[in-house]
């Protein structure tokens, strides 16, 4: 089940998010918060969002679609907070294409979560327009 999988996996990244800012703090040495903080924002707060209505309308967490989804915000929540590191710790040349692509991927992770959400909640009707079970006067 591919909500088990997200929820998990962003448990693991919260964790090590966690573990960060606690060296961070440690050290008095805060130069990598921004990779921390998308770390735990994309990598914890996103992913267990989306795993949590994987799990709540199990209809959505079916398919194909989903589990290309899950599997672009995977990588791109790891990707993107390294590329964010490694362009902080050793300046732009060569690693700027790590953080710009990791962006890129948790983007079109989120555009087709956004599709997935907006597919599955889309308001039936029958008859002359009204919602599928709701029984209002005409």
């Amino acid at each position: 089940m591919i909500s088990t999988v997200m929820l998990r996996t962003s448990v693991i990244l919260l964790l090590i998010g966690m573990t960060l800012g606690i060296v961070m703090g440690i050290r008095q040495d805060f130069a990598l918060a921004p990779a921390h903080a998308h770390l735990n924002l994309v990598g914890f707060v996103v992913m267990f969002a989306a795993g949590l209505y994987y799990r709540l309308v199990p209809a959505a967490g079916e398919g194909v679609l989903a589990k290309v989804q899950a599997t672009l915000l995977i990588v791109g929540a790891i990707t993107f907070p390294l590329g964010i590191a490694a362009v902080l710790t050793w300046g732009p040349a060569g690693f700027e294409i790590f953080a710009i692509g990791g962006a890129l991927i948790v983007f079109a992770a989120v555009a087709l979560f956004a599709w997935i959400v907006f597919r599955t909640t889309a308001i039936r009707t029958v008859g002359i327009g009204r919602p599928a079970g709701l029984s209002l006067p005409i």
